[in-house]
């Protein structure tokens, strides 16, 4: 047993300095990105903000609305392959820049992966996602996915430290998912104990991918516009959210009716509901590590989209970045106590 002394920080712990500007405008702030990815060489231009891989979230009618933005989706697991034939066939060409099929590392998990390569190979983004992503195990199933498919770009976690990092890159991953617990329905860290604060992880993991020409994915604990300008400020190439696309029309979900009122069902993937839906049941080896919650009914994805951007878009004139790209060079983060006056918060 060892203790590590150094502070770690989410991003309630800190707020970002702002500076001199020749900005005059926030139409002037351009979002997108270009990537050429480290194994697979594709050449990627969007604005990296993620649609996480949840079925609540994941959809391809997310995939779909966040595509007309430039904007990501991990599309969930759980689709079947005649539901895969109907979204692209009724989808544009351009579509297949702006998601990931998703898989874990099972041998239905594989063969499924297979099938739908088969069925549709113009497809460019997996995303290998486990809870865990330490294992040999799952090490092994990235190098193996990666001579499979040496031109799809791989996206896989979750991990929270550099090291980690390094070996699913040198394993043959492009992009890293970074986040263990933060998430907003998971609940990881009060029944195992194990976890990371999000803003010093994606400090950590940054640096180690991007010394190896890889890219990292913060995945988790954005609360609120401001935590994704964090995020990208920490050094994240892209920020994948949950809780942020909940209820939505665009999002997945049984929506409800409580006194009146419209809500929609937003729930982790380690929780008791999906491994009911999924997977029959919470195996007797282990424990639900997620929660299920009910969300208010938030109408269209497009108007949380434009609110998202705008606010980053207004971060960078804070700050004087006139790119996305160049946020995390102007950024400088202070320490605090306080993050906002919540005199009138419910």
């Amino acid at each position: 047993m060892r203790i590590e002394t150094g502070l770690k920080l989410g991003f309630k712990d800190v707020m970002i300095r702002p500076k001199r500007s020749t900005l005059s405008s926030r139409s002037q702030v351009d979002l997108n990105r270009k990537f050429t990815f480290l194994h697979s060489k594709l050449k990627w231009n969007g604005v990296p903000i993620m649609a996480a891989n949840m079925d609540t979230v994941g959809t391809f009618e997310m995939a779909k609305e966040l595509a007309k933005h430039k904007i990501f989706t991990a599309i969930h697991k759980h689709y079947s392959l005649k539901d895969w034939k109907k979204f692209i066939d009724s989808s544009t060409s351009d579509i297949t820049d702006y998601f990931a099929v998703s898989t874990g590392t099972g041998k239905d998990d594989s063969a499924k992966l297979l099938a739908i390569f088969k069925q549709h190979p113009q497809i460019k983004f997996i995303c290998i996602d486990v809870a865990n992503g330490y294992s040999e195990h799952f090490v092994n199933f990235v190098k193996k996915t990666r001579e499979q498919y040496p031109t799809k770009v791989i996206m896989a976690g979750n991990v929270v430290t550099g090291e980690m990092v390094e070996e699913l890159l040198l394993a043959g991953a492009d992009i890293i998912k970074v986040g263990i617990g933060p998430g907003s329905v998971c609940t990881t860290r009060v029944k195992t104990g194990v976890g990371y604060p999000q803003l010093s992880a994606i400090i950590e993991c940054a640096d180690a991918a991007h010394g190896l020409g890889g890219q990292i994915v913060s995945d988790g604990g954005c609360k609120v516009p401001g935590d994704i300008a964090k995020a990208f400020g920490g050094g994240a190439d892209f920020v994948m959210l949950g809780g942020m696309l909940a209820g939505h029309t665009e999002s997945g979900g049984k929506t409800v009716k409580i006194d009146g009122e419209k809500f929609k069902q937003f729930y982790g993937m380690s929780s008791e509901t999906a491994m009911n839906k999924h997977v029959g049941g919470v195996a007797n080896y282990r424990a639900s590590e997620g929660k299920t919650v009910e969300i208010p009914y938030r109408g269209e994805v497009e108007h949380t989209v434009q609110d998202f951007l705008g606010s980053l878009r207004s971060t960078c004139t804070y700050v004087g970045a006139k790119r996305l790209k160049e946020l995390t060079k102007r950024t400088t983060f202070i320490r605090v106590q306080e993050q906002h006056n919540e005199v009138f918060s419910k």
